[in-house]
C-alpha cells in the first residue's frame, strides 16, 4: 500500500488523471491526500471534483482557499472573481451533492506522522491543538448554521491566536491559518498581501514554517497553497504547490517513512490558464 500527497490541483483535470495514471493509483491498494484547492482557476473543476468522489476512501481531500470561495460564492455570500472557473460545478445537476460533500470535508489531517494542511500552522499550535482547532471549523462547516458561518468568514483580522479568542474572531483566525498563510512574525502575527517568494518577506516578516520556537518543528508538516515559493529541501516541510494551474507542474509525493523523507513525482500542467492574479 502506498501513500501519496498531492498539492493544488485548481480544476486541473486531465493533469490530476495523467498524474494518477503515472502512480499506477489503485483505489483498492492506495490512499491519496490532496491538500486543499481542488477548484478553481484550471479550466475542469467540475470533472475534479467528480473524479475525487468517485475514489471514495481512497482519496482524502483537505479544504482550501478556493474550495472556501466557492462555497461562498455558491451561496450568494461572495461575488464571483472575474477569474473564476467553476460556473460548470455550479450550473451541474448535482451541484448542492457536490458542495455538499465538499463542505463535510477535514481542514487538517495527520498520518504516518505527517501534519498535512493547506497553507500554514501558527508557531504557537503544535499538532494536538492544529488538529483540535481544524476539528472546531469541521463541526461549523458541517453543522446547521455553517451559511451564518460564511457570512462571517472573511477578513483579515483578528491577525494572531489568542487563546481567549471566541465566536467567530475565533473560527476566522483558524480559517486564515489553515488556508491563507505564507508569512508572520515570530510571535504568530499574519500577514496576507505578500504572496511572491520566501526572500520578500516583508520586514519583521517570515515563511511560517521558520519562525522561531514553532511547536510543529518536531512532526513534517506537508502543505499547499504556495506555488511561488520554490522547491524546499527540509526533512520538516513539503510543500506541494507547484504551479499546475499557472503553468507549472502537479506534483504528488510518496511518503516513505515517518521521518521526512519522500519520493517526488510530477506531470506537467500542458492546457493554457486564463490570466490573473494568483491566490
Amino acid at each position: 500500500m502506498a501513500l501519496y500527497l498531492i498539492g493544488d490541483v485548481q480544476g486541473c483535470n486531465a493533469a490530476l488523471g495523467q498524474l494518477l495514471d503515472k502512480l499506477a493509483f489503485s483505489p483498492s491498494r492506495d490512499t491519496v491526500f490532496l491538500l486543499g484547492d481542488l477548484v478553481n482557476r484550471g479550466p475542469d473543476s467540475l470533472g475534479v471534483l467528480r473524479r475525487v468522489i468517485a475514489l471514495n476512501g481512497a482519496a482524502q481531500v483537505l479544504l482550501g482557499n478556493h474550495d472556501l470561495h466557492l462555497l461562498a460564492t455558491a451561496n450568494g455570500v461572495r461575488k464571483p472573481h472575474r477569474n473564476d472557473t467553476v460556473d460548470d460545478i455550479l450550473d451541474a445537476p448535482d451541484c448542492d451533492s457536490l458542495l455538499t460533500w465538499l463542505r463535510h470535508q477535514p481542514m487538517a489531517l495527520q498520518a504516518q506522522g505527517w501534519l498535512m494542511v493547506h497553507a500554514g500552522v501558527l508557531p504557537a499550535w503544535d499538532v494536538a491543538q492544529t488538529l483540535t482547532l481544524a476539528g472546531e471549523l469541521q463541526t461549523v462547516l458541517r453543522g446547521p448554521d455553517w451559511l451564518d458561518f460564511l457570512h462571517h468568514l472573511y477578513g483579515n483580522q483578528p491577525d494572531r491566536w489568542r487563546d481567549d479568542l471566541t465566536g467567530f474572531d475565533r473560527l476566522r483566525v483558524i480559517v486564515n491559518a489553515l488556508t491563507r498563510l505564507r508569512f508572520c512574525t515570530a510571535e504568530g502575527v499574519m500577514e496576507f498581501d505578500t504572496k511572491d517568494s520566501a526572500n520578500a518577506a516583508p520586514a519583521g516578516f517570515m515563511p511560517w514554517f521558520d519562525a522561531p520556537g514553532r511547536r510543529t518543528v518536531d512532526t513534517p508538516v506537508a502543505f499547499g497553497h504556495w506555488s511561488t515559493l520554490g522547491r524546499v529541501e527540509r526533512a520538516d516541510v513539503l510543500p506541494l504547490d507547484t504551479g499546475c494551474v499557472w503553468g507549472g507542474c502537479l506534483t504528488a509525493a510518496r511518503l516513505l517513512d515517518d521521518r521526512g523523507n519522500v519520493e517526488r513525482i510530477e506531470v506537467r500542467c500542458a492546457q493554457a490558464q486564463r490570466p490573473g492574479k494568483k491566490s
